[in-house]
């Protein structure tokens, strides 16, 4: 079993679904998939993360696709939704960063403040 995403004309991620295995019977399911559904099919990794495979393996189009997010043609890339105007896409991983490096404090939690591009310890 394998995961493709369906492209609209700006390459935004529309549908992500679960499919037959690359290689399967011979045949080339993007092109399958995509023709069906009439838009760009391509194939993406559940188990890719920031370039990484999370089990060793080989890692596929940097991240997994999400709805919303975005391919990168000339990268063969997914990445998500930039979460802030200030973040800036990280062109190794795709993965979004903020301008400032979070605090790194494991033992309280802080949330990202676009007015003063900060980060601020979140309080109960």
């Amino acid at each position: 079993m394998a995961h493709y995403a369906f492209l609209d004309e700006n390459n935004i991620v529309t549908e992500v679904i679960v499919g037959a295995k690359e290689g399967f019977e011979g045949k080339d399911w993007e092109q399958i998939y995509g023709s069906f559904k009439k838009q760009i099919c391509k194939r993406t990794s559940y188990n890719t993360y920031e370039g990484s495979h999370l089990h060793g393996g080989t890692p596929f189009r940097k991240n997994y696709a999400q709805i919303g997010g975005t391919y990168d043609v000339k990268a063969d890339a997914f990445y998500a939704p930039q979460p802030f105007p200030s973040w800036i896409l990280n062109q190794e991983t795709f993965i979004w960063e903020a301008p400032v490096n979070d605090p790194g404090d494991k033992n309280n939690k802080y949330s990202w403040n676009e007015k003063t591009l900060s980060w601020d310890l979140e309080t109960m």
